[in-house]
């Protein structure tokens, strides 16, 4: 009888830790997202807020609490500059509400609510008339 009791009450415990850490967006998605930024022509420069971040095309690992001005930059071709901003994510503050106040501290500290309002970027630049 002893044995089914603490047998129960693990699993009761392991039950309620699963839910607390499964309400937490930073153990489920963590703080970065993937973002694909590609232009046509392909080969522009991109920059990310100011610095350079390599070539088209590039997959990007983006801090979801930021919000990042990308410039694609190609000789010929009119610069062209995307803003992605981030808006909290509705779904993680209540699955984290329905789990408790640690999930809460963890997403709202590290920023994990966070989503960006784009992962993928497509740039189409002009090219410049020459005169």
């Amino acid at each position: 009888m002893k044995h089914t009791i603490n047998t129960t009450l693990a699993v009761i415990f392991s039950s309620i830790l699963v839910l607390v850490l499964l309400g937490c967006a930073t153990i489920i998605k963590g703080d970065k997202e993937p973002v694909y930024l590609a232009s046509k022509p392909d080969s522009a420069e991109v920059y990310v807020n100011g610095v350079f971040a390599g070539m088209t095309p590039i997959r990007l690992s983006l801090a979801s609490k930021g919000t990042y001005t990308i410039e694609f930059r190609k000789e010929g071709y009119r610069s062209k500059m995307v803003q992605i901003d981030n808006q909290i994510g509705a779904g993680w503050v209540v699955l984290d509400a329905l789990t408790g106040l640690v999930p809460i501290l963890v997403d709202a500290i590290t920023g994990s609510w966070y989503e960006l309002t784009t992962n993928n970027v497509n740039a189409v630049l002009e090219q410049q008339l020459i005169l």
